[in-house]
């Protein structure tokens, strides 16, 4: 609108005691100015280098900022006629009032996935949360505006966690929760599609190297006959063995088996991880009873009268979310102790974990000649990709007898 104005400034009418100002929004109209702040403050040397001609590193991030919001400004004046400094306040501070920053717009996320029960995936989001806050507390910084959210920032986050030790698997992770947090905050209205910072010729979240996951056939037969020494030990291997069987199933699929999952033939259920997620299209997971998998159930579970009985006893019906996350945690890491130790005995070249039965599944299931296809419904995906990153490369023996073919003229 014609006689508004708009400008990121410093305002130097009050110091902090750490010898920052404010910054902040500048609306002039009709001679009179008002000031809406920015929750950032900075030395006068600081801003300087936010208003150079070339910034750099973190300047250029807080410039990129700051031009976003100007921009935003003037994007609201436009829509308003007439315009007046409190029609202007409620507009510019309603698209932020939901979530001042990301981090509090996280908070209510992990508020709300809590109160679904969904507390592993809000102990994820908050693994991640934490890493975010430690990144800009090494900037002597509290909060982070979602305008701030860059390719810059991104690959600037990413540095800082390779330079503090961190892996490149764990910065992805963080990093896919931050994207889903900006796509629900674009959906919102808080987040512009338009400063999208992920995507082609944009940021790339890593991802972790593919390192071997899987076993091999005999390696799995090894696991077979080796004879335990203790209870635990037999039960570890069993559970981790019923794993491997059911699918490559989870221990939380396991621990929330119950037993009116299982029929005269099959057990059929739904994997938790995607049990939430795609309500409209859930494939169950159908696995055929094998007289081995009988057996381990036989053994280790608990035979009730009432069918809605969890089998193994992991958790129990009156167990809230954060206790059925404890004890399913519990489970896992017993399980992982023990079939550490029986791999090291065994020396494994692989670590094996909970997470490598599921793996050894689908890789095993390959080698054997088994269609993809078939091997993404058993596992649950809803896709091929997502199958192809779960399997291992052949081993050597099986790529020399096929490049063999390439000279059998036979």
């Amino acid at each position: 609108m014609i006689g508004v104005t708009t400008s990121i400034v410093i305002d130097k009418r009050v110091q902090k005691k750490d010898g920052t100002f404010a910054v902040k929004l500048r609306i002039t109209f009709n001679r009179e100015q008002k000031y809406f702040p920015l929750s950032h403050h900075l030395t006068e040397e600081d801003w300087d280098k936010t208003q150079s001609h070339k910034p750099r590193a973190e300047y250029k991030e807080l410039q990129l900022f700051f031009n976003k919001v100007e921009q935003k400004a003037q994007d609201i004046i436009k829509d308003l006629d007439p315009f007046s400094f409190a029609a202007f306040d409620k507009a510019f501070n309603n698209k932020t009032d939901k979530a001042k920053d990301v981090f509090s717009y996280m908070e209510s996320y992990m508020e709300q996935l809590d109160k679904e029960g969904r507390s592993g995936t809000a102990s994820s989001y908050k693994c991640a949360y934490n890493s975010f806050k430690s990144f800009i507390n090494s900037k002597k910084r509290k909060y982070l505006p979602f305008g701030e959210i860059t390719t810059d920032w991104l690959q600037s986050y990413e540095n800082w966690m390779v330079g503090s030790g961190k892996s490149l698997t764990s910065t992805g992770i963080y990093l896919r929760s931050l994207r889903t947090i900006i796509n629900m905050a674009i959906e919102d209205g808080i987040f512009s599609q338009e400063f999208y910072p992920f995507g082609k010729r944009k940021y790339t979240i890593p991802a972790g190297r593919n390192v071997k996951k899987a076993l091999t056939i005999q390696e799995i037969k090894a696991i077979v006959n080796f004879e335990t020494k203790t209870s635990a030990e037999q039960k570890a291997k069993d559970i981790w063995m019923l794993s491997y069987l059911c699918n490559g199933a989870n221990m939380k699929d396991l621990a929330l088996l119950r037993w009116n999952d299982l029929d005269s033939k099959r057990i059929v259920f739904v994997r938790a991880k995607t049990a939430r997620t795609t309500k409209s299209d859930t494939k169950p997971i159908v696995v055929m009873r094998m007289p081995e998998i009988d057996a381990i159930i036989s053994k280790w579970g608990f035979p009730s009268n009432d069918k809605n009985d969890y089998i193994f006893g992991v958790i129990s019906r009156s167990d809230n979310p954060n206790t059925q996350l404890m004890k399913i945690r519990q489970f896992i890491k017993n399980t992982n102790t023990y079939m550490k130790r029986i791999g090291e005995k065994l020396n494994l070249e692989l670590k094996l974990t909970t997470y490598s039965a599921r793996h050894s599944f689908a890789t095993v299931l390959k080698r054997s000649g088994a269609p993809i296809e078939f091997i993404s419904e058993s596992l649950g995906h809803k896709d091929l990709k997502t199958t192809e990153s779960y399997l291992d490369s052949f081993e050597e023996d099986v790529k020399t007898n096929f490049q063999k073919q390439l000279l059998n003229f036979d």
